[in-house]
């Protein structure tokens, strides 16, 4: 066989032909790298403090929203922003520590993209309704800082109480994995779940929040687009139902039953706890007004009240105090409008009180937990809680509270695992501003990935063997025509030798 034959020049063609069809046909899209993480800063402002979170997440989403995770904490050094009120330019460099947290945390080259927010909640919102000027200047101060940040600044606000609880339910039901869930395979799924409630209750109020279905639901709902689905989001503020404010009325009922007592006997405080109470402290506003206004106490009379620690004697004194003022809090007197149907709903109750229940009483009865919480001692509740003992004392009031929502047939739940997953979000006071970061990933563009050619295993073997044959022929050629050309220079010289 001829060296010229090793590698005809239909043979090089035809191999050539076979390799670009090779590469044409057996090729798939594979992404060029894995998706890049985008980052979001909240901050909450709330009522003693301010705390910035910084949440993370792919930007693959699940159905146009994203699968968010925290990333970071930080507590604001100082009180909460309404404490500047009085020198505004000072609460835009409270935040410098954790903003600068925050720049080091995010890559540099995210800074533009990443969303700041800032929600200011309860004391903000009341400074706003009796001196509008101050938290004005409060708010135009801490926008002018947060627009000189890197970031994207999205607003400085004060959060209404209805945005919050819309936002506290989306994160509560994002915790529970309500909306999707993973599959063996590590892949999103909707869950099959339903919708938890949120009962959440403030100093002042109290919020119910859930999820409403039918045609027929109040206009007063709020219409959410989460992972693909809409939810129809409903919530009913009850004023003058807070802790702070319960406790206020009760104590005003206690003193006018007790008035001619040297001593008032108040059955939901421990054994061995009282207060000197000053009767204006307890009457002062329009959510502690009497329904008998002819022998009302002078407002600078002074009452002992102690504390008698009888559970039943509790439990009827709050189902009397709530059917007697509850007109404005319709959800006390009854179960919501034929339009609303809390009975099918599980509520998870957003509540100190809640928490310490769960954690000292392993029985799921909530009656049960009410005798046992209204008939610790001082000392038990000392030891329980690391909160102090002004604010345990009233535990056993609230929890009367929560069980008297539980006799109007609202299902409260009461299982600790359910408190542990949502206690993956921090404080559950601050529990909104996951819930708004979810939110608005849905309004944030999802980037495009770039990709890449790619080929099956078993057509890259055959190419490889394919393109070193081809090599490897080539070669042997050109190894061939320089050997024919050395030999011809060799020839040539020896015959002029020759010729000599």
């Amino acid at each position: 066989m001829s060296w010229r034959e090793l590698l005809p020049p239909w043979l090089v063609i035809v191999a050539g032909l076979t390799g670009i069809v090779l590469l044409c046909v057996s090729t798939k899209d594979v992404p060029v790298a894995p998706p890049k993480t985008k980052y979001g800063v909240v901050l909450d402002a709330g009522p003693s403090r301010t705390v910035l979170f910084i949440y993370q997440w792919t930007t693959t989403k699940s159905n146009k929203t994203g699968v968010i995770t925290e990333c970071r904490s930080c507590v604001v050094p100082g009180p909460g922003i309404s404490s500047y009120s009085d020198s505004p330019q000072k609460v835009g460099k409270s935040l410098d520590t954790c903003l600068n947290q925050a720049q080091k945390t995010i890559p540099a080259e995210q800074h533009s993209q990443t969303p700041l927010y800032l929600g200011a909640t309860t004391s903000t919102r009341q400074l706003n309704l009796s001196h509008p000027t101050f938290s004005d200047d409060l708010l135009t101060a801490l926008t002018v800082a947060l627009k000189s940040t890197p970031f994207d600044f999205q607003g400085a606000q004060i959060l209404s109480s209805l945005n919050k609880e819309v936002f506290n339910w989306i994160a509560v039901n994002y915790v529970l994995e309500n909306f999707f869930k993973y599959d063996w395979r590590g892949q999103l799924v909707p869950s099959g779940k339903g919708m938890a409630g949120v009962l959440s209750m403030g100093g002042t109020s109290t919020q119910l929040t859930s999820r409403e279905e039918g045609n027929q639901v109040p206009k007063e709902v709020v219409r959410l687009q989460l992972y693909g689905r809409t939810h129809n989001v409903y919530t009913q503020h009850c004023p003058c139902h807070g802790t702070d404010q319960l406790r206020r009325r009760l104590l005003s009922m206690l003193i006018q039953d007790q008035r001619s007592a040297k001593t008032v006997s108040n059955p939901c405080w421990p054994l061995t706890y009282s207060q000197e109470v000053r009767w204006q402290s307890v009457h002062a506003g329009p959510c502690a007004a009497s329904d008998n206004t002819s022998d009302v106490p002078g407002p600078d009379e002074v009452f002992n009240i102690t504390g008698s620690s009888n559970p039943s004697a509790c439990v009827t004194l709050v189902h009397s105090l709530l059917n007697s003022s509850s007109s404005s809090c319709s959800f006390l007197t009854h179960s919501l409008s034929s339009a609303v149907k809390p009975l099918q709903t599980r509520f998870l109750v957003i509540s100190e009180a809640m928490d310490f229940l769960r954690k000292s009483v392993p029985s799921p009865d909530l009656g049960h937990a009410v005798n046992k919480i209204c008939g610790m001692s001082v000392e038990e509740l000392i030891q329980e809680s690391q909160t102090s003992l002004d604010v345990v004392a009233d535990y056993c009031f609230v929890t009367a509270f929560i069980f008297h929502l539980s006799t109007k047939g609202y299902t409260l739940d009461f299982d600790k695992s359910v408190q542990t997953a949502f206690r993956e979000i921090g404080d559950p006071s601050s529990g909104w501003t996951l819930g708004y970061l979810l939110s608005l990933t849905n309004t944030i563009p999802q980037d495009s990935q770039g990709v890449l050619k790619g080929i099956e295993p078993g057509v890259w073997s055959l190419l490889l063997i394919l393109f070193v044959v081809l090599l490897t022929g080539s070669f042997m050629r050109i190894s061939y025509r320089v050997m024919v050309k050395e030999n011809s220079f060799s020839n040539r010289n020896s015959s002029v030798f020759d010729d000599n």
